[in-house]
């Protein structure tokens, strides 16, 4: 297992839209993982949308990202990158 610590930079936080671009993300790239959020004093398997939202993580917020599977160096780059990035919705 590795761990990761990411800030969350999206303005409006982790809402519905980037939920969705993070775990479209997951079950593409990497089938089989499996990834866990702690966050704001919970923490949530990312396989569910709900289970990412209910975190309420807003934009300044620190978690630490982990991740179980055969390239879990690669697998925590990419999905990190994500929660670290400002998502445009809708984009200009």
């Amino acid at each position: 297992m590795k761990e990761r610590l990411v800030t969350i930079r999206n303005k409006a936080g982790i809402h519905c839209r980037p939920s969705s671009v993070i775990l479209n993300t997951i079950t593409k790239e990497f089938p089989g993982y499996k990834f866990t959020l702690v966050g704001n004093g919970n923490s949530a398997e990312l396989n569910s949308i709900l289970a990412l939202i209910a975190l309420g993580l807003t934009c300044g917020t620190q978690a630490t990202l982990r991740v179980e599977g055969p390239d879990e160096e690669k697998a925590l780059k990419r999905i990190g990158d994500l929660f670290e990035f400002e998502f445009d919705f809708p984009a200009k």
